[in-house]
Formats: C-alpha cells, sequence, structure tokens
C-alpha cells in the first residue's frame, strides 16, 4: 500500500522547524543527521550535521523533512521546499506510480528510482511542475 504525506525542504533549519512543529501538534519526532549515516562519505564535511530526514507523527498528521543537499546549482526558494512524498512496501507498485507520474517530467533533475543504503529512492518534478519524492523501504 502507498501513503503519500507532505514533504518540506529546509536550508539548513530543518531541525529547529520540526522541533517547533512537535511543539505545536505534539507527537513523535526523528530526526537522522546526514553525518550518522552511510551517505555522509557522499557530501562535503559541512554538510554533515544537516537533517537527511525528519519524521514527525501525531496521530492522523505526519510531516517529512530535510535540509537541502542539492547542488548549489538548485537552490532553495519559495515553491521548490515542499514536494509529495510517496512510501511504500511494495517495489513494483512504488515503480508504476512512479513510471505513470514520470510521463512528461523534467529531465534535468530528475533522479530514476533506485536502491540506496535507506531503500529505494527516486524523485522528479513532474510536468505541471510539481516535486515527487518516491522512497521504499530498505531490503532486509
Amino acid at each position: 500500500m502507498l501513503r503519500c504525506t507532505p514533504f518540506l525542504l529546509f536550508d539548513g533549519n530543518c531541525a529547529e522547524a520540526m522541533r517547533f512543529y512537535h511543539g505545536c501538534i505534539g507527537g513523535n519526532l526523528v530526526l537522522t543527521r546526514l553525518g550518522d549515516t552511510p551517505m555522509k562519505d557522499q557530501f562535503p564535511p559541512e554538510k554533515h550535521g544537516r537533517i537527511i530526514n525528519a519524521h514527525l507523527k501525531s496521530g492522523a498528521i505526519e510531516i517529512s523533512a530535510t535540509d537541502w543537499m542539492a547542488s548549489p546549482a538548485f537552490e532553495p526558494k519559495l515553491g521548490n521546499m515542499s514536494a509529495l512524498f510517496v512510501t511504500g512496501t511494495d517495489d513494483a507498485e512504488l515503480k508504476a506510480v512512479f513510471d505513470k507520474l514520470a510521463v512528461g517530467a523534467e529531465r534535468e533533475r530528475f533522479q530514476e528510482l533506485r536502491p540506496m543504503p535507506f531503500g529505494t529512492y527516486g524523485q522528479f518534478y513532474d510536468k505541471f511542475g510539481m516535486q515527487w519524492i518516491f522512497r521504499g523501504d530498505a531490503r532486509q
């Protein structure tokens, strides 16, 4: 089964923002810093303190977020700091939806679904300019 939640992108203040939201709505907040993951070697040391994944769940409310990790060519600005975050446990189901939504997608920042240390991952801006981020569960 696939799920869709809002996904917010911050420029170095993800932890601060998510702690604020947590204080407002309660629930459970999990913050993962880039430097605490196997992916840290793919980024310069100055980004290791940034949040690679934040997840806040309070009842039926869920918010996922990260700090901006893209190259300087893609600076965060209003309009590209949120996305639709689709998660799932069935890679075939995830890929089927990914492929349908990707028809006509912008190619410059397109990232095909592929295995990563934390699970299957891919993202793109669709033909309407909406950003989609996909993540499948990590293999056991």
